[in-house]
């Protein structure tokens, strides 16, 4: 590691760490006209994350003119900075006000698969704050779950979303190492909740998907553990309106096809999953936290390997 990346590595710890010990004890109404401030200084630098940010809500509304844009993107980043805001302040957050901020509909679906014992995965894009939705969880339900993370840099900053979520309740799993799918697996055969976000791969070993009429890949993982322990798998989406409570819908089951290979069910299911996001998005796109590249266009063109290596 260079000098200069250890010390930005250590300023973005920082930062962090400031967030996390300052925000939570300010006054919500305070909290919340910071979060409005900074997004609106973020919209006006139009850095590469806002840049980015303009540009895949651009796929989500082809035909929206750049007026349009423009509103939807500072109205993201309002978003983007009220899921800050709020997780800043979470831990710091009574229980009463975790089980009033949010709201999901149709959670039958989830209360239903947990009684029946099978197992339940709880798959979401990146919609407002799967956090708060995540300490609803096990706040107003009382059920613990299992989740994946994925290593930041530095290690400590890592470390302090490790802690910060394990605080709210969830057990945490690093992407990365190899171990995580065989944890959620074990979990689910033991009737446990398994919740993934799941619009972005982060492997190389995604599924090719539709979405929003053009190519991406989307993480394998929910359809295969599905397929693999029998659980039941549901799309959830989040959103916000204008009051201080976080809306949800829970989508019905992702069945697992009856016939096909492995690979072809877990396309299929993958999909499946796609459109559930796609109509989640598409009804709340200012809501959709994607500020990386996701389509397969915008992606890097990988390097092709030397003749006779394999990838």
């Amino acid at each position: 590691m260079s000098g200069l990346q250890g010390l930005q590595e250590k300023l973005t710890d920082g930062l962090y760490g400031i967030g996390w010990s300052t925000v939570k004890t300010l006054p919500e109404p305070v909290a919340v006209h910071l979060g409005r401030t900074i997004a609106d200084v973020a919209f006006k630098q139009q850095g590469k994350g806002v840049r980015r940010l303009r540009a895949n809500y651009a796929r989500v509304l082809p035909d929206a003119s750049p007026e349009r844009l423009a509103e939807l993107t500072r109205a993201g980043m309002r978003s983007y900075l009220r899921y800050w805001m709020e997780s800043f302040r979470l831990p710091a957050w009574s229980k009463e006000r975790i089980n009033t901020g949010f709201d999901p509909k149709d959670l039958h679906y989830l209360t239903d698969g947990l009684a029946s014992g099978r197992g339940v995965i709880l798959a979401l894009p990146h919609l407002a704050n799967w956090d708060l939705a995540g300490a609803w969880v096990t706040t107003k339900l009382r059920t613990p779950f299992t989740t994946v993370a994925e290593r930041l840099k530095p290690e400590t900053l890592y470390d302090r979303f490790v802690a910060y979520r394990e605080g709210l309740g969830m057990e945490v799993l690093p992407h990365s190492g190899g171990t995580a799918f065989g944890t959620l697996a074990r979990r689910l055969r033991e009737g446990g909740l398994v919740c993934l976000v799941a619009d972005r791969d982060l492997s190389a070993s995604g599924v090719q998907v539709d979405f929003f009429g053009e190519p991406t890949r989307m993480p394998a993982g929910p359809a295969l553990l599905a397929q693999q322990t029998g659980a039941l798998l549901l799309p959830v989406t989040l959103w916000y309106d204008d009051s201080p409570v976080m809306q949800g819908q829970v989508h019905p089951p992702v069945d697992v096809p009856e016939t096909g290979t492995r690979a072809e069910k877990t396309s299929v299911m993958t999909q499946a999953l796609a459109d559930a996001f796609a109509a989640g998005i598409a009804d709340h796109p200012e809501d959709w936290h994607m500020l990386q590249r996701l389509w397969l266009a915008d992606l890097e063109p990988r390097p092709e390997p030397p003749d006779g290596e394999r990838p």
